[in-house]
């Protein structure tokens, strides 16, 4: 078990990478769970919530795919470095705004706007990233899965360190601490060393590498399914946070650390599940991973519709949080196995774009139903949704497991070479830096 977990962390810049991010994704949640207790606190309106939640996400469903080129033909690190810094500036300007009192839902919805265009960016070039973090390609997965274990420990302390941030001071405060905790990341950035990558001749338009990163995407059956069920749980699944503010005051009648409790226990739960995979060392039987979590997410979104007592609910928050990063963790992974680098970050934004770039609309719908409706209806049909979705997936595990066998059978080839770069190599680079 640990072996599978260590073979990441001996790569020196993936450990530097996971230091930086294990503060600035705190900071991250802290400032998620002061947004939606602070719209919710300034309108009293579920509606409001979703507009919100769609602002934030949606310029990464409209803007990721020409990020994906971008991420492609740039120095990935370096624009690495230019989204930490955008973010931190956007964090700071919330934090003065909060902090003088004159912070307004109209604020909220402009800066989570410049938010989710930030995001768009830093998305897919984080994801195409991992792959240069590390020294060795059977690797791959554990990273993969340990930076999802590390987003879910920051879900599950963030939010809960929010909500007390919150009740004990102002959600200003934690917008504050979220600007100062990319310095921490930023600075991992810095001190990095990585091999240079092959320079790469773009002689054909970017719109036409545009339109190639879907052409790909398309023809390879398994890569295509995976987006495609990456992006149906994304919109009516994980949606479901947008809610949570509602069950937090009006269901059990409680304030932010109420909040912050539920949305913890989503991230305990995710937490679980990401250490689980972190410890696999194959991307064999990652179809039935996926397919066991989505119907935890189901069932765990449809009991949350259903509970009225706090212990019930924080246990339906566990089984969705374990479930969507069972679903979402694979599917990155089998992904990232099965695409050439030289596409990477194209492939990678419509991953991101298929994976946040959706919840907009969820969020809008999830809002509007839950406004008209209730949030008993509305989950329950979130839950059956994703239920009916992963139906549809496993009916064609057979199809798509025949037309990725030869590309996974070159992966174990290509696992049994050298490290990406050795030893001496390394040191040589480092001493011409």
């Amino acid at each position: 078990m640990l072996k599978g977990i260590a073979g990441a962390f001996s790569s020196r810049n993936y450990r530097l990478f996971f230091a930086g991010q294990a503060v600035s994704l705190a900071g991250a949640w802290m400032t998620q769970t002061a947004s939606l207790w602070l719209v919710y606190h300034l309108s009293s309106s579920a509606a409001w919530l979703g507009v919100i939640g769609f602002a934030t996400l949606a310029p990464i469903f409209i803007f990721a795919p020409f990020a994906g080129v971008l991420v492609d033909r740039v120095n990935r690190h370096r624009l690495l470095l230019v989204t930490q810094v955008a973010a931190m500036i956007q964090a700071l300007t919330l934090a003065a705004l909060a902090l003088t009192g004159v912070i307004t839902v109209s604020h909220l919805l402009v800066l989570s706007l410049v938010q989710g265009v930030i995001n768009a960016v830093d998305m897919p070039v984080r994801q195409a990233l991992v792959v240069d973090f590390i020294e060795r390609k059977e690797h791959l997965g554990s990273a993969i899965a340990l930076n999802s274990a590390l987003f879910n420990m920051a879900r599950l302390v963030g939010p809960a360190l929010g909500g007390m941030v919150i009740a004990a001071t102002s959600a200003g405060i934690c917008y504050l601490l979220d600007g100062f905790s990319f310095l921490a990341v930023i600075g991992a950035l810095l001190a990095m060393r990585l091999r240079p990558r092959p320079r790469r001749e773009r002689n054909q338009h970017p719109w036409q590498d545009l339109r190639e990163g879907f052409d790909y995407t398309r023809r390879h059956a398994p890569i295509r399914a995976l987006i495609l069920l990456v992006a149906a749980v994304s919109a009516v699944g994980f949606s479901s946070s947008v809610l949570m503010p509602i069950f937090a005051r009006d269901v059990f009648h409680g304030d932010s650390r109420t909040l912050g409790w539920l949305l913890s226990a989503s991230g305990a739960g995710a937490l679980c599940a990401a250490i689980y995979l972190s410890t696999r060392t194959s991307v064999k039987g990652l179809g039935l991973v996926i397919r066991v979590g989505g119907v935890l997410l189901s069932a765990g979104l449809i009991g949350l519709g259903l509970a009225r007592g706090l212990g019930v609910a924080l246990v339906c928050m566990g089984l969705t949080g374990m479930g969507g990063v069972l679903v979402m963790a694979s599917s990155n992974t089998l992904i990232q196995t099965l695409v050439e680098d030289d596409k990477r970050g194209r492939v990678m934004s419509l991953f991101a774009m298929a994976f946040t770039g959706t919840m907009p609309f969820g969020n809008l719908l999830m809002g509007t139903m839950a406004e008209r409706l209730g949030v008993v209806i509305t989950l329950a049909v979130a839950g059956v949704i994703c239920g009916i979705v992963v139906v549809i997936f496993h009916l064609r595990i057979p199809r798509l497991r025949a037309a990725a066998r030869p590309l996974l059978e070159r992966l174990e080839q290509a696992a049994a070479e050298p490290p990406l770069f050795t030893a001496e190599e390394q040191r040589e680079q480092l001493e011409g830096e």
